[in-house]
């Protein structure tokens, strides 16, 4: 597994929002859109934003249609660390394939795709 060379320590919400960008890195992504994928308030990512632009992993820039709005971007220093977290999981998934075939793979997740619908019913209850 492949580290990353970091002074401060990144929280679990910072991995989150990153990944979350890194994912959506062809997209604008706003506040409003962190919000709503997050479910959290206003102030609450107005603060992880904040606290993650003064750490140097995210960026606020302008966009053409409404100079209002300001986009959320990763930096270069958090894309060597998605880069990473990317890699890494990849392997990770990978070893715990291994010796299982598509099918069975297939099954499990049919299964578990029960298991959660059964879930989902009980907590309407």
């Amino acid at each position: 597994m492949t580290e990353f060379d970091c002074d401060e320590e990144i929280t679990a919400s910072n991995g989150w929002l990153m990944m979350y960008l890194y994912d959506h890195r062809d997209e604008d992504v706003f506040q409003k859109d962190i919000e709503y994928e997050f479910s959290i308030r206003r102030s609450t990512s107005s603060s992880i934003i904040s606290l993650m632009e003064k750490k140097g992993y995210i960026e606020r820039v302008s966009v053409a249609h409404d100079a209002r709005l300001k986009k959320l971007v990763l930096t270069d220093k958090a894309l060597r660390f998605c880069d990473i977290i990317q890699a890494n999981t990849i392997e990770f998934e990978d070893t715990m394939r291994k010796g299982i075939t598509d099918e069975e793979l297939e099954f499990f997740y049919s299964i578990l795709d029960k298991i959660v619908n059964n879930i989902k019913l009980y907590n309407k209850e």
